[in-house]
């Protein structure tokens, strides 16, 4: 069963575009999200403000359903301007923090996104797998 999960906070596309967020088993799919608020407005002007509010935003969609940021096992962000990707970084860092297993992650510069949008960053969360120790396997 597909599940589409909502959050007051975050504006929902019109119907036929896309979901914010979809629940399959266990498994949490996040659209790509950019920094708007639900009057559809930029909010910061850069990177690092606009990650910030991303990550908030995710965060909203992940614990509606059920998942945390330590559950979070694949992003892919997309940049503007590369050259930015530190302050990025420093948001990321401080949405998951320092002592976790990071997701994978795909970092893209793109030539443009919408009027004013920076970044924009998607994600896949595991239900019920955040906070597990770390397993490192070698080949």
């Amino acid at each position: 069963m597909i599940t589409r999960i909502t959050s007051a906070s975050i504006r929902e596309p019109a119907p036929g575009l896309w979901s914010n967020c979809l629940k399959v088993g266990d498994t949490v799919y996040v659209s790509g999200l950019t920094s708007r608020d639900r009057d559809n407005q930029v909010q910061g002007d850069d990177e690092y403000t606009q990650s910030i509010n991303i990550f908030q935003r995710m965060g909203q969609l992940l614990q509606a359903a059920g998942a945390t940021p330590d559950d979070v096992v694949k992003l892919n962000l997309y940049l503007t301007r590369i050259d930015q990707r530190q302050a990025v970084w420093r948001a990321r860092q401080e949405f998951f923090g320092m002592a976790r297993c990071f997701p994978v992650a795909t970092l893209v510069e793109v030539s443009s996104l919408q009027p004013g949008v920076l970044v924009e960053i998607e994600a896949v969360a595991a239900l019920g797998h955040g906070g597990r120790p770390l397993e490192t396997m070698e080949a």
